[in-house]
């Protein structure tokens, strides 16, 4: 029995170490990304941005760009470009006393494996 609770505290681990964790990275990095998008657009003092959206068999429409934030729990916010820079810094920060950076960069590195791994059997299959 003991060799049974074991092996699913070790499954347990191994979920938490690749899946939870590689979560946290990714929402870093969209938000990362996010932010320094916000800051480019502000730097070169745009105000507003249209674009054209494919709304199905190549046909487009024009559309103004907003910025909606997911805050969790499936919840989205519109945000004001310096509203969102404002919430994405809190939340950033927040991670950061959760996780060191030295460890979100090793957990970086892992999933960027753990993804080449799965290239490469998909690959093989």
């Amino acid at each position: 029995m003991d060799s049974i609770r074991q092996e699913k505290v070790q499954r347990f681990e191994e979920f938490v170490d690749r899946r939870l964790k590689s979560d946290l990275v990714h929402a870093i990095v969209e938000s990362s990304d996010l932010r320094k998008n916000i800051e480019n657009l502000e730097k070169n003092s745009v105000t507003s941005l249209r674009t054209f959206i494919n709304i199905g068999s190549e046909v487009y429409m024009q559309a103004d760009v907003s910025i909606f934030v997911d805050i969790g729990l499936v919840f989205h916010v519109e945000f004001t470009w310096s509203e969102a820079l404002n919430y994405i810094t809190a939340r950033e920060e927040k991670l950061a006393r959760k996780f060191p950076i030295w460890q979100i960069e090793e957990y970086t590195c892992v999933i960027a494996s753990i993804k080449a791994q799965i290239k490469m059997v998909c690959e093989g299959i």
